[in-house]
């Protein structure tokens, strides 16, 4: 990840970079995307100073990842009748969580949900789809990022 002239090591999805994104394809868009919002957890990661609208993670909080239900790629209320994505986690990927724009606004069933930038794990595994960077570069980041911030992943 390159930040005006700094170059950070970040994780990518395990499906690559694609320009045709799907859900469930693990595959991390090929696009500019904004950060619109970001979440945290209260009790593992100090969000200090940001620019961006930033909410503590609850345990009722989740995302919706099903295509067809009306709250797809959207936050939700757990317990939820559809397939979601926890956002408290037993691991420290959504210590801090930053959604992306993709597939927001408009929103394309299938397209693809929950595009996130947050933490990696050890090494770098690949993500679901998301971009990943330690939990240190994501202190140092968040006080320089907006909602006019663009993520732009690229080959």
């Amino acid at each position: 990840m390159q930040v005006g002239g700094l170059v950070f090591p970040c994780a990518l999805g395990r499906g690559g970079i694609t320009a045709n994104k799907r859900e469930g394809d693990g595959g991390t868009p090929l696009a500019s995307m904004r950060l619109l919002s970001g979440y945290f957890r209260r009790d593992q990661f100090v969000a200090g100073q940001s620019r961006l609208p930033m909410s503590p993670i609850g345990a009722d909080l989740g995302w919706c990842e099903v295509p067809d239900d009306r709250n797809y790629n959207r936050p939700v209320k757990i317990p939820y009748g559809a397939s979601h994505e926890r956002m408290k986690r037993d691991d420290s990927l959504y210590d801090a969580c930053l959604v992306l724009d993709w597939n927001i606004r408009p929103r394309r069933r299938g397209r693809g949900s929950a595009i996130f930038f947050h933490l990696a794990r050890p090494g770098f595994t690949p993500t679901q789809g998301c971009v990943a960077v330690t939990a240190q570069v994501m202190a140092r980041l968040l006080p320089q990022l907006s909602r006019r911030t663009v993520l732009k992943v690229v080959r």
